[in-house]
C-alpha cells in the first residue's frame, strides 16, 4: 500500500513537472494579464501618472455617456454576422468543388489558399486599388456590363460589406483546407446509399455530408466569431473607421481609446466588456450545438 501511494506521487510530481510549462505560460501569459486588464479597467490611468482608482466608472461612462460605444457595438455585430455566415458558406462550397477529382486540383487548391498567406497590409493596399471609386478594377468591371459604379469604402452602406469580401478572400484558405479534410472522412458507403435510394446530389449533401461534417462547421463559426471580433488592420489601414464612423469597428475604437486619448483604463472596459460579451456568445453557441451538430457518437 506505501509503495503504491508513492509510486503514485512519484508519478503526479513528473506529471506537473513536464506540464509546468504550459501552466507557467497560462499564469504568466493569460490569467495574469487578464487580472492586471481587470485592474486597470478600475482607474483612470494614462501611463504618465499614477493610477487613480475609480471603480466602475469606466464602465458606467462606456454604457450611458461614451458616444461611439452603441454605434460601434453594433456595426462589429453587423461585421460578424455577416462575415461568418459568408465565410462559412464560401470556405465549404469551394472545399467540395476542390474535393472533386478534377484535372489540377493541385493548382486550384494552391490558388484559393495563397490569399491567406498574403500580409493584411499588403492585402488591404491591394483592395484599396481594387475599390477606387474612380479607376479601380471593380467598377471598370461594373462600367463595362452597363452597371453603375459603386462607392464601396466611401459610402456607409457599402464599405462594412466591402471589408466582409475582402476578409473572406483573405481568410478562406485555411477554412476550406479544414472542410477539405472533413470532406474525406465522410464515408463512402452513406453517400452510396443516397444514390440507391435514387438521392440526387443535393440529397448527398444535405442528408450526409452537412451532418457528418456538422462539427468542423461548428468549430469554424466559432473561431469566425472569435477572429471577427478582433478586426482591426483592415478598417484602421483602408478607412480609419470611415465614412462617418460605419467602420469604426470595436478594436479600432479600444486603440482610439488607449493608443490616442491615453486613457487606458476606459480602454482595459472596453476589453474586459469584449471578453465577457465573446464568452457569453461562445456559450449561446455551445448551447444550440446541441441541435444541430452531430457526433457519430450521438449528439452532444
Amino acid at each position: 500500500m506505501g509503495r503504491t501511494y508513492s509510486r503514485e506521487r512519484a508519478q503526479a510530481r513528473a506529471g506537473l513537472l513536464f506540464a509546468s510549462p504550459v501552466i507557467l505560460g497560462l499564469l504568466i501569459w493569460v490569467i495574469a494579464p487578464m487580472i492586471g486588464v481587470i485592474l486597470i479597467s478600475l482607474t483612470d490611468w494614462n501611463v504618465l501618472t499614477t493610477p487613480k482608482w475609480v471603480g466602475i466608472s469606466n464602465y458606467v461612462k462606456l454604457f450611458t455617456s461614451d458616444l461611439y460605444f452603441w454605434n460601434t457595438l453594433w456595426v462589429t455585430m453587423y461585421f460578424v454576422a455577416l462575415n461568418v455566415v459568408l465565410s462559412v458558406i464560401y470556405s465549404l462550397l469551394v472545399a467540395v468543388l476542390l474535393n472533386q477529382k478534377i484535372v489540377g486540383r493541385g493548382f486550384f487548391r494552391t490558388i484559393f489558399y495563397l490569399p491567406s498567406i498574403v500580409p493584411i497590409v499588403a492585402s488591404s493596399a491591394l483592395w484599396l486599388w481594387l475599390y477606387n471609386p474612380d479607376f479601380g478594377l471593380f467598377n471598370m468591371l461594373l462600367k463595362g456590363i452597363g452597371l453603375p459604379r459603386s462607392m464601396w469604402l466611401s459610402s456607409q452602406a457599402t464599405v462594412v460589406p466591402s471589408i466582409v469580401i475582402m476578409n473572406v478572400w483573405g481568410s478562406a484558405g485555411n477554412i476550406i483546407i479544414i472542410f477539405l479534410a472533413a470532406l474525406q472522412g465522410v464515408p463512402r458507403q452513406l453517400l452510396e446509399a443516397v444514390e440507391i435510394d435514387g438521392g440526387n446530389w443535393w440529397h448527398r449533401f444535405w442528408a450526409v455530408t452537412v451532418p457528418m461534417i456538422s462539427p468542423v462547421i461548428f468549430f469554424n463559426v466559432v473561431t469566425g466569431v472569435i477572429n471577427s471580433f478582433s478586426i482591426f488592420t483592415q478598417s484602421y489601414v483602408m478607412t480609419q473607421g470611415g465614412p462617418n464612423n460605419a467602420s469604426l469597428f470595436y478594436v479600432v475604437l479600444l486603440y482610439r481609446e488607449g493608443f490616442q486619448r491615453n486613457n487606458f483604463g476606459g480602454a482595459a472596459a472596453l476589453s474586459v466588456f469584449l471578453i465577457v460579451l465573446v464568452t457569453l456568445i461562445g456559450l449561446l453557441l455551445f448551447r444550440s450545438s446541441s441541435r444541430w451538430v452531430y457526433y457519430e457518437g450521438g449528439n452532444q
